[in-house]
Protein backbone atom coordinates (compact mmCIF):
# COMPACT_ATOMS: atom_id res chain seq x y z
CA UNK A 1 0.00 0.00 0.00
CA UNK A 2 1.37 3.05 -0.89
CA UNK A 3 0.30 6.47 0.31
CA UNK A 4 -2.37 7.47 -1.75
CA UNK A 5 -4.22 4.55 -1.02
CA UNK A 6 -3.35 5.12 3.23
CA UNK A 7 -5.10 8.35 2.09
CA UNK A 8 -8.11 6.77 0.28
CA UNK A 9 -8.51 4.06 2.99
CA UNK A 10 -8.43 6.20 6.26
CA UNK A 11 -11.07 8.58 3.87
CA UNK A 12 -13.29 5.78 3.43
CA UNK A 13 -12.98 4.11 7.63
CA UNK A 14 -13.50 7.64 9.15
CA UNK A 15 -15.91 8.95 6.50
CA UNK A 16 -13.59 12.05 6.03
CA UNK A 17 -12.97 13.32 2.16
CA UNK A 18 -9.56 12.45 0.80
CA UNK A 19 -8.71 15.84 1.19
CA UNK A 20 -9.02 15.87 4.46
CA UNK A 21 -6.85 12.85 5.04
CA UNK A 22 -4.39 13.52 3.52
CA UNK A 23 -4.16 16.78 5.43
CA UNK A 24 -4.31 14.56 8.73
CA UNK A 25 -1.88 11.82 7.72
CA UNK A 26 0.66 14.25 6.80
CA UNK A 27 0.12 16.55 10.12
CA UNK A 28 0.90 13.24 11.67
CA UNK A 29 4.20 12.15 9.93
CA UNK A 30 5.19 15.76 10.41
CA UNK A 31 4.55 15.89 13.90
CA UNK A 32 6.45 12.42 14.75
CA UNK A 33 9.57 13.61 12.07
CA UNK A 34 9.58 16.43 14.51
CA UNK A 35 9.15 14.92 17.71
CA UNK A 36 11.49 12.07 17.14
CA UNK A 37 14.35 15.01 15.30
CA UNK A 38 14.00 16.80 18.60
CA UNK A 39 15.17 13.70 20.51
CA UNK A 40 11.96 13.00 21.64
CA UNK A 41 9.75 9.93 20.98
CA UNK A 42 5.95 9.09 19.95
CA UNK A 43 4.49 6.92 21.46
CA UNK A 44 0.92 5.26 20.27
CA UNK A 45 -0.49 2.50 22.84
CA UNK A 46 -1.45 -0.92 21.10
CA UNK A 47 0.66 0.41 17.94
CA UNK A 48 4.21 1.28 18.81
CA UNK A 49 7.03 3.55 19.79
CA UNK A 50 8.77 5.55 17.38
CA UNK A 51 12.09 7.08 18.96
CA UNK A 52 15.71 7.74 17.69
CA UNK A 53 18.47 5.74 18.15
CA UNK A 54 22.00 7.04 18.86
CA UNK A 55 25.26 5.11 16.93
CA UNK A 56 28.63 5.47 17.91
CA UNK A 57 31.34 6.24 16.01
CA UNK A 58 33.18 3.66 14.66
CA UNK A 59 35.93 2.64 11.92
CA UNK A 60 34.83 1.09 8.66
CA UNK A 61 36.50 -0.60 5.61
CA UNK A 62 36.08 0.92 1.70
CA UNK A 63 35.37 -2.44 0.27
CA UNK A 64 37.28 -1.21 -2.85
CA UNK A 65 40.30 -0.18 -1.49
CA UNK A 66 40.28 -1.92 1.67
CA UNK A 67 41.31 1.97 3.73
CA UNK A 68 40.18 2.35 7.20
CA UNK A 69 37.67 5.72 7.08
CA UNK A 70 36.45 6.84 10.15
CA UNK A 71 32.09 7.09 10.29
CA UNK A 72 30.40 9.23 12.40
CA UNK A 73 28.22 8.90 14.88
CA UNK A 74 24.43 9.36 14.10
CA UNK A 75 21.35 9.20 15.04
CA UNK A 76 18.51 6.74 13.28
CA UNK A 77 14.86 6.87 13.95
CA UNK A 78 13.66 3.76 14.78
CA UNK A 79 10.65 1.80 15.39
CA UNK A 80 9.30 -0.75 18.13
CA UNK A 81 6.02 -2.35 17.66
CA UNK A 82 3.64 -2.70 20.01
CA UNK A 83 1.69 -5.86 21.90
CA UNK A 84 -1.11 -4.97 19.98
CA UNK A 85 0.17 -4.23 16.41
CA UNK A 86 2.19 -7.63 16.65
CA UNK A 87 -0.34 -9.83 17.92
CA UNK A 88 -2.77 -8.70 14.81
CA UNK A 89 0.30 -9.16 12.37
CA UNK A 90 1.21 -12.96 13.93
CA UNK A 91 -2.82 -13.57 13.25
CA UNK A 92 -2.66 -11.87 9.62
CA UNK A 93 0.03 -13.90 9.13
CA UNK A 94 -1.29 -17.52 10.14
CA UNK A 95 -3.75 -17.09 8.63
CA UNK A 96 -2.21 -15.87 4.93
CA UNK A 97 -0.40 -19.33 5.65
CA UNK A 98 -3.55 -21.61 5.45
Amino acid sequence: MNKSELIAKVAEESGLSKADAERALNAYIDTVQNQVASGGEVSITGFGTFKGTSRAARNGRNPKTGEVIKIAATTSPSFSAGKTFKEAVAVGASTLKK
